[in-house]
């Protein structure tokens, strides 16, 4: 079977559902995020509070950002992702909610340059889900949507995001003290970047061949 497949994009890239299971593994689906998936989702976010707290962005000191229901989220992210800046996935296991990959900070022109981020419920951790998961976000990426670069911040501490570059080959490229307001102060982050040249047959192909669970 094909490595992963797509549905529903358009020549922007958007929107669009990706799938991808590995041999005896679980279904692993990127789609849109969606306002019905509002209890899914709450129900995930609360049951993992205290494992997600630590790696979830705060509002700094002095900062006018106030707290948005999902509801709202979900039609700040689809209008960003309707102006092209940003590709907001639910990620579903076995077709239950399961947590995101959102890509954002697009840049197009000269640079087609992006960023990466992830969470993923504590239950289905450590069964290959998020490495296979972002893995497919990528190859749409560099693909469909015609991006050449994506970056990934990631707090040195966070031994799980760690796991998921570097299963997928993606090169540390830097340090950024005090990078991103979390969990009530500025963190360090270190900073890995891949490039459509650095797997040109695919990411989650690279992945296969390495670790085909």
């Amino acid at each position: 079977m094909a490595l992963w497949t797509r549905r529903g994009a358009r020549r922007t890239g958007w929107p669009v559902t990706l799938t991808t299971r590995a041999e005896g593994g679980p279904v692993v689906t990127l789609r849109p995020l969606r306002r019905a998936d509002v209890r899914a989702w709450r129900e995930v976010r609360q049951r993992n509070a205290s494992w997600l707290v630590r790696w979830d962005a705060t509002a700094p000191p002095g900062s006018r950002a106030r707290p948005v229901t999902f509801r709202a989220l979900v039609r700040r992210l689809g209008a960003s992702a309707a102006r092209g800046h940003t590709l907001p996935w639910a990620l579903d296991v076995d077709g239950r909610f399961a947590g995101q990959v959102t890509v954002n900070n697009i840049v197009r022109g000269s640079a087609q340059f992006a960023s990466i981020g992830y969470w993923l419920d504590r239950d289905v951790a450590g069964r290959g889900v998020m490495p296979r998961a972002v893995a497919m976000a990528l190859d749409h990426c560099f693909t469909v949507a015609g991006l050449h670069r994506i970056e990934v911040a990631i707090r040195p501490e966070n031994s799980n995001s760690l796991r998921v570059v570097e299963k997928l080959e993606i090169h540390e490229v830097g340090y950024a003290p005090r990078f991103l307001h979390i969990d009530g102060d500025w963190r360090d982050h270190r900073l890995f970047a891949i490039t459509k040249e650095d797997a040109p047959a695919g990411v989650l192909r690279r992945l296969e061949h390495a670790d085909p669970r």
